[in-house]
């Protein structure tokens, strides 16, 4: 069953959001050459106390951290740790979320540590980032969920992969709705399956969690021994963004973006919803 939020509970989804949104930042400055994926984690919490906030990823199914750090090859899901220091040419993925009054936020982003990044390696982050974003214009009255996962497998399809080939748009892992859950109905692929159908009608009060992930290769993964860590199988770099949308009566709003999405929504030829908290 899909949650359909009122106006006043997407105001609420919006604090846990913009909580989240702090921690982006913060974690963002912070991974730096040397710093370690521990000292991300530290951050996080201290973000989270700060706004009052608690994290929705500690202990969930047992997982032993706040945030997810994902370093080059790792796709999602990786631990935090002392012994994952960060050096010049790492990428990283950080996953997150927060909890406001029992309200979700979820949203990720991929950061490139120190400079000297591969010119395919800055692309791919920017076609996964704008995939992304073409999924989120596709969330409005009218649509259903294939039509987020088109616009999102589109978007990829289209950009020309420097050095030839395809991108590998992971299959094993997607968005989904997001509200006093983290994760609730519906699955949302980043990809269209037919056997899937066309899924539910979007309407106002639907809440969704759109993040691709997507690799220099392969599509496939495989988790390691930590029961946690989601590798690409033929160990190519990959990246992932998310943000958490809520789709209004105006429109969608970017639960977890500073600015509630307006900006980019603008250059999409799309209006945001006004932000409730503004």
């Amino acid at each position: 069953m899909v949650q359909i939020k009122s106006p006043e509970q997407i105001a609420k989804m919006r604090e846990a959001g913009l909580v989240v949104a702090a921690i982006h930042a913060a974690t963002r400055e912070a991974a730096v050459p040397g710093a370690t994926t521990k000292d991300l984690d530290q951050v996080a919490r201290k973000v989270l106390a700060e706004h009052g906030a608690k994290p929705n990823f500690l202990g969930y199914g047992g997982f032993p951290a706040t945030i997810c750090t994902s370093v080059n090859e790792v796709v999602v899901h990786g631990i935090p740790s002392d012994e994952v220091v960060l050096k010049d040419g790492d990428v990283i993925s950080i996953d997150c979320g927060a909890i406001v009054d029992g309200w979700h936020g979820d949203a990720a982003y991929t950061a490139f540590v120190g400079s000297g990044h591969a010119p395919e390696l800055i692309e791919l982050s920017r076609v996964t980032e704008e995939s992304m974003w073409a999924g989120i214009a596709a969330m409005k009255q009218g649509n259903r969920l294939v039509d987020i996962s088109r616009a999102v497998e589109t978007y990829i399809r289209r950009q020309p992969k420097p050095g030839g080939g395809r991108y590998g748009i992971i299959e094993d892992y997607g968005g989904h709705g997001i509200g006093t859950e983290m994760h609730m109905d519906p699955h949302l692929l980043n990809y269209v399956d037919r056997r899937r159908g066309k899924g539910p009608k979007l309407v106002p009060g639907f809440c969704l969690a759109i993040e691709p992930m997507v690799s220099l290769g392969t599509p496939r993964t495989r988790v390691l021994e930590d029961e946690w860590t989601v590798i690409t199988t033929d160990g190519t770099w990959s990246s992932h963004w998310e943000h958490s949308v809520a789709l209004t009566e105006q429109g969608p709003l970017v639960l977890t973006a500073p600015d509630g999405g307006k900006a980019k929504l603008a250059e999409l030829g799309i209006t945001a919803a006004p932000d409730p908290l503004a």
